[in-house]
């Protein structure tokens, strides 16, 4: 149909006169969360988006955080990495030594000029990522620290003391052996095993992970988990793998249908693992801290962080990096960071979502859920406490997972195990070192 003249010419007025359209600059967003944790990250990202209209968060989900990390960097040698990509904790060192690869988030925001204060982070958080000048190199996003769920209905049941659960070794063994009196197959189980009763037992306790503060103070570090006690912890959960009062159930959450099912009572694994346990357990559930062995620490330590950080990868239009500095200091808001943190169970990463968080609330409706906090600043961090930082730790990890399933099988002792996952580990910390010297 052919529009009058009139009306016509109207409209080629108006469109004249209307100014462009102006296109938003997109900003891809590399990540390794599925589920409802994707869901979140999205919501986040369309949070932001909602705010402005100069600037698209994209958020693009690569699968877990190896193969996103082995993603960005195979994107990065083909110039067609992202702006941001999430990475683990233990690929921090190897971030670290990506000369020319990451443009660190200290000088992103000042050559931006957007407001930064590393101060209004958790000091136990950001020294994971910060080198030797105290400058953030990347920005943390979501962090935990291992506790301990358990099944107050179990405990009931077995005439413990559901809101007392054991805060030591000896007394989660003397509950699990009651538990399974009372009808539980098994004690307890873990996930991230080498996380949680390597890297963290060891924090907890005081001990080192290996030398030169656990890497963190250079590459020529070592090895340190086959130490006395790391032989007796170790030696004892094999010895209760054979009666199920330790129930072995995979390398990362495998274990987690163990717990939910109600056939472990305790599961050792990340606060944020509290959404999950919340959402598939069909009983009453505690949250407590990790236990400790009195004959080797009075009291315990702190724990470590995991969870990844958000680097800035460089090659990217300028346009671009205007937008991430925007976006960061939207991401490290007290109310994004509360709402994170509330939802999922991972830390919050400033003091301000921290406060926020408990002045609404959220720790007395929900008990429990402050005890990760608790537990990362029991106590100031220690060279032995602060956290790790080695070379080729993905591939190390592996090891650790090696021979511990080994133990766990009884095919060797925990004395062996350990000392092979040294020897093995220390190799690859040798060419780590070999090939990022000078």
């Amino acid at each position: 149909m052919k529009l009058p003249r009139t009306i016509a010419a109207a409209l080629l007025g108006g469109l004249l006169l209307t100014p462009a359209a102006h296109a938003a600059t997109e900003i891809q967003w590399w990540h390794a969360m599925g589920g409802e944790l994707g869901e979140k990250l999205a919501s986040i990202a369309e949070g932001f988006n909602a705010t402005q209209s100069d600037y698209k968060i994209v958020p693009i989900y690569k699968g877990n955080y190896t193969e996103t990390m082995t993603a960005a960097v195979a994107a990065f040698r083909a110039r067609q990495n992202p702006a941001i990509v999430q990475v683990f904790e233990v690929g921090t060192a190897t971030m670290m030594a990506a000369k020319g690869a990451v443009y660190p988030v200290y000088k992103l925001m000042a050559d931006t000029r957007q407001p930064f204060d590393p101060k209004v982070y958790l000091a136990a958080v950001t020294g994971y990522y910060t080198d030797s000048h105290d400058n953030m190199l990347s920005l943390p996003f979501n962090s935990s620290t291992p506790v301990m769920y358990y099944n107050k209905d179990a405990f009931k049941k077995a005439g413990l003391n559901p809101d007392m659960p054991p805060r030591t070794w000896p007394e989660l063994e003397t509950a699990a052996k009651a538990l399974q009196k009372a009808g539980t197959p098994c004690g307890f189980t873990t996930g991230w095993q080498s996380w949680v009763q390597i890297e963290n037992f060891s924090a907890w306790h005081n001990l080192p992970i290996g030398t030169r503060e656990n890497g963190i103070a250079g590459l020529d570090t070592r090895l340190a988990i086959d130490s006395p006690a790391h032989v007796k912890h170790i030696g004892r959960m094999a010895a209760w793998q054979k009666s199920k009062i330790f129930d072995y159930g995979g390398r990362r959450s495998d274990a987690a249908p163990k717990f939910y099912k109600g056939d472990c009572a305790m599961y050792m694994n990340s606060s944020a693992s509290y959404a999950g346990v919340k959402k598939n357990v069909g009983f009453a559930f505690g949250v407590a801290p990790l236990p400790f062995w009195p004959e080797i620490a009075k009291e315990p330590q702190n724990t470590i962080i995991g969870g990844a950080s958000l680097w800035v990868l460089n090659g990217r239009p300028k346009a671009e990096y205007a937008g991430v500095a925007k976006f960061f200091s939207y991401l490290s808001s007290p109310a994004v960071q509360a709402d994170w943190h509330q939802f999922t169970g991972y830390l919050p990463i400033t003091k301000a979502a921290y406060e926020l968080t408990r002045s609404q609330g959220f720790y007395d409706r929900n008990p429990g859920t402050d005890v990760a906090i608790k537990e990362i600043t029991h106590k100031a961090p220690t060279a032995n406490s602060k956290g790790l930082r080695f070379g080729n730790f993905v591939q190390i990890r592996d090891i650790i997972n090696d021979e511990l399933e080994s133990a766990w099988a009884g095919k060797v002792d925990a004395k062996t195990a350990l000392k092979t996952m040294v020897e093995r580990g220390n190799k690859l910390l040798r060419a780590f070192e070999k090939a990022n010297k000078g």
